[in-house]
């Protein structure tokens, strides 16, 4: 037994042979690697979900409410990052010439504005997402090239030898299967992690979009947050 596993496979192993468990291990590390940054990610956007939703929803005015929401780069903050994208479009349709207000109306350009910030938001959410996808897809088909790779040297040896004994065959061969339960091994947690973080964003580009849509409302009608229990509404100012 001590000439059989992994170890042996290793150390007897050809150049292609080592190729591709090493191609095996990076893709494991770099797949492991995406899935906790964007697990990490996705528990802190959760997070400044419950935070933002609380910031509107018990806030009297939108300078309060981008207040109260968590400080640092937009794109760390996906609804700081709309609501300053929304307050900067309707300051510049107010200070524009009216020429070009009567040719772009607040709604479409702010519309437009938060449109552009969602989708840079997304886009960031989404980034890493594909590399686990590649990893999901191909390294089973890695581990398989290493397991026939590996019954044709087994192959050649027998031929070599004439020996076709059970315990000629089996360890050679069977060191061969390894490299694919080495890709399942691989593959598997690639693509859990993968449904598993699509599921998430998901759920928090829904939130995302309704605020946003919360946001368009208000900047469009220009009226005041008022605190509800039911969540962000407006109350008209001439009330």
């Amino acid at each position: 037994m001590q000439n059989y596993g992994i170890a042996h496979l290793w150390t007897q192993g050809d150049l292609v042979t080592r190729a591709i468990a090493l191609a095996l291990t990076i893709m494991s590390i770099l797949s492991w690697s995406v899935i906790a940054v964007k697990g990490w990610n996705v528990v802190a956007l959760k997070r400044m979900t419950r935070s933002a939703e609380q910031s509107f929803r018990y806030s009297d005015n939108l300078a309060e409410s981008i207040g109260k929401l968590p400080k640092g780069a937009r794109g760390e903050n996906p609804f700081l990052a709309l609501a300053l994208s929304g307050q900067e479009a309707a300051k510049h349709h107010r200070q524009t010439q009216q020429q070009l207000r009567d040719r772009i109306g607040v709604s479409e350009w702010i519309a437009r504005c938060l449109k552009d910030t969602m989708d840079d938001c997304v886009a960031k959410m989404q980034s890493g997402l594909a590399v686990l996808a590649s990893i999901g897809s191909i390294a089973p088909f890695v581990g398989l090239f290493g397991t026939v790779w590996g019954i044709y040297h087994a192959l050649l040896t027998i031929g070599e030898t004439g020996q076709t004994s059970i315990g000629t065959v089996a360890g050679p061969v069977g060191e061969a299967l390894i490299m694919t339960a080495f890709g399942l091994f691989v593959a598997i947690p690639a693509v859990l992690g993968y449904n598993a973080l699509t599921r998430a964003n998901q759920s928090i580009v829904f939130r995302l979009n309704r605020f946003a849509h919360s946001l368009h409302a208000f900047f469009v009608t220009g009226e005041e947050l008022s605190p509800t229990k039911s969540g962000l509404r407006v109350a008209a100012r001439n009330q």
